[in-house]
């Protein structure tokens, strides 16, 4: 099969753009009117219907599926993704250029699109499309030393466009004829095109001419991975019809390169930044809809409910209304909505639940005494609450994990908090869930004989410790006797917590996590706010939760050292049958 410009056809002569024809009007899509309207407003701009119904029917005869039992099997392009590709193809513009056989002035038409911005959520094949946009344009278009690159935030991220790409040639006889595939490029010998993945960063990445870009995830950018795609975009300057596709999910609203890019998109579409040859396509629910309605799910997802299906969303919004934490987690990935960094995190009534006895903290040492258990503390600065917490792994079937919790303040500071704070400091201690020390500062020496008790009454087989502010503390332990190698550095960020904060949401929301009722962690859990990352990770923030939550932080710490033990998999508390391994 050709896969030269010559095999689709052209009209020869420009037509008079009509109104918005029926498949822009019927599919209810705002970006897609908008950018019909908008592109019949430019000076010369024509439709070519022959060429643009010729580049569909085209499509699944070169583009196959990647995955699972569609693989190899034909892309047929949703609605959608039709409009895309007809807008893309379709939409012309007269240039004045020279010819390249005689050497005059003559007027040529090309493509009015020649950049895609496209945000839509999960599950709706955006990198599978994003790759069979880049071979239409690559390897259907077959401009004589074309030059096409791909990338993203990092190398690993950017080749997940070009796999599918490799995937799509190799499985699609025609492709695999024309293209040659390797780890990191492609080449066509006919034309001699390369088309190459990039890393994202902008170094050494100057004077390139490319024909086509790819850009994947824009929520992930830096401003150097911006950089690189401007110095890219300014090497398009000598083409006549490059073409820019890039796509993306919502991400978190502090990553500002991708907020940024997120809201130009916004401005093209309203008409506040005018950049006629850009395509802008949203798939998003808007900031008032009710994201719990299954009509705005439709509305954010196009593929809705193929994929992703009926079945999957109900269940993942069941567990968005349980917790704000994965409410934000449904809204970004499944609405497309840009969320906070930070978020509140356990339901009071999930964290209640975990306490069968809510009392059972005030006699919890003494029925444990014996049990082999993890120990993590939070040491506080000079004028904030201590934590040390003990958890204790089920030895019994039907069995929760258990935690056994201390917590110290400097007793000059009680008065203080009570009247300004409103916090139950002097009723803690009343009742002994919050031991006073002398003075207005920590005194880590309680602390110090606090670990030396739990060292006697208990097999304590590790201690995490989070490095800053507990070198003191550490080191007068050891100099008593105490095993260095009983210490473990916990770093408090999301490659070292992130884990065990998931886990420890999961113990909760099943009932599993037994804290005994105490009310000082209980108070702190019920403030506890977390952070996210780019990928959704989360550790709790102590930054930005309303008040202390030292003990919660040290709780994920011993859960980090559980899950960490060679002694007994976690699938006890799933199957209720102890696995050695």
């Amino acid at each position: 099969m050709d896969m030269t410009a010559a095999a689709v056809p052209q009209a020869a002569v420009p037509v008079p753009v009509a109104p918005a024809p029926e498949w822009i009007t019927k599919s209810g899509s705002a970006w897609a009117r908008l950018a019909w309207d908008r592109a019949a407003q430019q000076p010369g701009a024509w439709f070519d219907e022959a060429k643009a119904d010729a580049v569909v029917a085209l499509w699944p005869k070169l583009i196959v599926h990647t995955e699972d039992r569609f693989a190899g099997k034909p892309f047929r392009l949703n609605a959608w993704e039709e409009i895309v590709v007809k807008l893309l193809c379709g939409w012309k513009i007269p240039v004045d250029t020279i010819d390249e056989n005689t050497g005059q002035p003559v007027t040529i038409h090309v493509r009015l699109f020649r950049k895609l911005l496209l945000w839509i959520p999960r599950k709706n094949g955006k990198s599978e499309f994003l790759a069979g946009l880049a071979i239409l344009f690559y390897a259907l278009e077959g401009v004589y030393g074309g030059q096409g690159f791909c990338f993203a935030l990092n190398e690993a991220q950017g080749r997940i466009v070009l796999d599918k790409m490799i995937a799509m040639i190799q499985l699609s006889p025609p492709l695999q004829k024309r293209v040659v595939c390797f780890k990191k490029s492609l080449w066509i010998p006919q034309v001699r095109a390369g088309f190459q993945l990039l890393s994202g960063k902008a170094e050494g990445k100057h004077g390139r001419s490319p024909t086509v870009i790819a850009g994947d995830e824009m929520h992930e950018w830096t401003d150097g991975t911006l950089e690189l795609s401007n110095n890219l975009r300014q090497g398009t300057g000598a083409r006549l019809q490059p073409m820019q596709l890039y796509a993306s999910t919502a991400g978190l609203k502090t990553a500002r390169t991708g907020f940024g890019l997120w809201e130009q998109t916004l401005a093209v579409m309203d008409g506040r930044i005018e950049e006629p040859t850009t395509l802008a396509v949203v798939f998003a629910a808007d900031a008032d809809d009710d994201w719990t309605d299954e009509k705005v799910w439709s509305k954010a997802n196009p593929t809705f409910p193929v994929s992703p299906t009926l079945q999957f969303l109900r269940s993942e919004a069941a567990l968005a209304k349980e917790s704000p934490r994965a409410e934000a987690h449904f809204r970004r990935y499944h609405l497309n909505q840009w969320v906070d960094q930070v978020s509140r995190w356990l339901p009071r009534k999930k964290w209640e639940a975990c306490a069968p006895d809510p009392e059972a903290w005030r006699t919890r040492r003494a029925e444990l005494k014996g049990r082999s258990c993890y120990m993590a503390f939070d040491v506080g600065v000079t004028q904030d609450l201590t934590a040390k917490v003990l958890l204790f792994p089920p030895e019994a079937e039907g069995e929760s994990l258990k935690l056994l919790c201390e917590f110290f303040v400097p007793e000059d500071t009680i008065a203080t908090r009570v009247r300004r704070d409103r916090v139950l400091y002097d009723e803690w201690v009343k009742a002994g869930a919050l031991t006073p020390t002398p003075g207005d500062a920590v005194d880590q020496s309680y602390m110090q004989q606090a670990i030396h008790r739990d060292l006697t009454d208990f097999q304590v087989l590790k201690i995490g410790r989070d490095p800053w502010n507990s070198a003191k503390l550490v080191t007068d332990l050891q100099h008593d006797g105490v095993d260095a190698g009983l210490f473990l550095d916990m770093r408090q960020g999301h490659q070292t917590l992130g884990e065990p904060t998931k886990e420890m949401e999961r113990l909760v929301f099943k009932g599993q996590l037994d804290h005994g009722g105490h009310p000082v962690l209980g108070w702190m859990a019920g403030h506890c706010a977390i952070r996210f990352d780019n990928n959704m990770n989360f550790v709790p923030d102590k930054k930005h939760s309303a008040d202390k939550i030292d003990g919660v932080v040290a709780t994920v710490m011993s859960i980090g050292l559980w899950m960490a033990a060679p002694t007994v998999a976690r699938s006890y508390l799933e199957t209720g049958s102890m696995v050695h391994v």
